[in-house]
């Protein structure tokens, strides 16, 4: 289907942008405590306190990818399935530490030993860690070129999928995801376990930001021009890379809530930037077919105009009770203050009273 630039084509190409994006930055801290739970905590409390951060709210922040997968589906078929013909083994291990990474919430309490405990956060760990590398693999692939066919089959091998810069790109999103949950947990626990988190966001932000502009500058001198200036993705990727040095210094002096904004932000521009850098392809063939593009791959109109009206009545409500979940959990977690020292069987923890920089 062909049509003007102002058309729903484009207008869904920047909906499924704005859902991914809201995935990254909401299912990103996820990943990033997740991670971090192994890295810095210093005993089984520590490790709890970083679950109970996440735990009332990382199955609602997936739903965004949920929502993002269908919408994608609906609105894009051809761009749905070309991209699970060439990133099929991928996901499937994607949606498999997923899998896990819920089901460790429900299973560590299954069990009181240290070993059943500690399996269990391992699988926290490395169930955030696949999908925080894979996603920046993945979107960096797209705008860096699959070999494609005429009808949109993925005619590369497994290997073609990591090519060096797409291996930069998932080690980019690894490291906004560590510094976005990082800056998380500072704002959402109190010391040490937050001074723990602060030191980890000092240095890892402003060096995820630099990977993300160094990622993007490598795509602009390889790959093939689109509807927008090349400049726009690199300016883009530039302003994710300042957002996240600022959030740094923010984190390191004492103002969490702003510089979890911050890093927010960032996720948002280094978004950005990948959407901007497809259109309006949605995904780039380094040949022998064409790039899809967002009328080549697009819905019928009437599918189109009837996801609008759906998406219009519905997301509104999907936001407020969102909100009002993040609202009800907002308070910071504390370490139970009798136990201090920390033991295995220590009580819950608890909320303590709100201090949000």
């Amino acid at each position: 289907m062909n049509g003007p630039v102002a058309s729903l084509n484009t207008t869904w190409f920047a909906l499924i942008g704005l859902l991914w994006t809201g995935y990254f930055v909401l299912d990103g801290f996820d990943f990033g405590v997740g991670m971090l739970s192994q890295a810095i905590s210093r005993d089984d409390i520590d490790r709890r306190l970083c679950r109970s951060a996440i735990g009332p709210i990382w199955d609602g922040n997936e739903v965004w990818l949920i929502v993002a997968a269908g919408a994608t589906f609906a609105s894009f078929p051809l761009w749905y399935a070309s991209m699970f013909s060439a990133f099929y083994f991928v996901m499937f291990v994607v949606l498999a530490a997923l899998i896990v990474r819920g089901v460790s919430f429900e299973f560590r309490i299954k069990g009181d030993t240290p070993r059943w405990r500690a399996g269990w956060d391992w699988a926290l760990a490395v169930g955030s860690l696949v999908p925080a590398f894979a996603w920046g693999l993945m979107f960096t692939d797209l705008v860096h070129g699959l070999r494609l066919s005429g009808s949109g089959t993925y005619l590369g091998t497994f290997s073609d999928l990591f090519p060096p810069v797409a291996v930069a790109g998932g080690l980019a999103s690894l490291a906004l995801f560590v510094a976005h949950g990082a800056t998380f947990l500072s704002l959402k626990t109190t010391e040490p376990l937050a001074g723990q988190a602060r030191r980890v966001a000092l240095w890892v932000s402003p060096a995820g930001g630099a990977v993300v502009i160094g990622t993007a500058a490598w795509l602009a001198t390889t790959q093939r021009s689109g509807g927008l200036p090349g400049a726009v993705p690199v300016a883009l990727a530039a302003g994710c890379a300042l957002a996240f040095a600022a959030s740094g210094l923010l984190v390191g002096g004492g103002r969490p809530g702003l510089a979890f904004a911050l890093s927010a932000l960032g996720i948002v521009a280094a978004s950005a930037a990948v959407f901007t850098a497809l259109f309006p392809r949605v995904m780039v063939s380094s040949g022998p077919g064409p790039s899809p593009t967002i009328w080549s791959a697009a819905s019928a109109h009437l599918t189109l105009v009837v996801m609008t009206v759906v998406a219009a009545i519905f997301v509104p409500f999907v936001l407020l009770y969102q909100g009002w979940s993040y609202w009800v959990f907002r308070q910071r977690l504390t370490r139970p203050p009798a136990q201090a020292g920390g033991a295995a069987g220590s009580p819950s923890p608890t909320p303590a009273p709100d201090a949000r920089g």
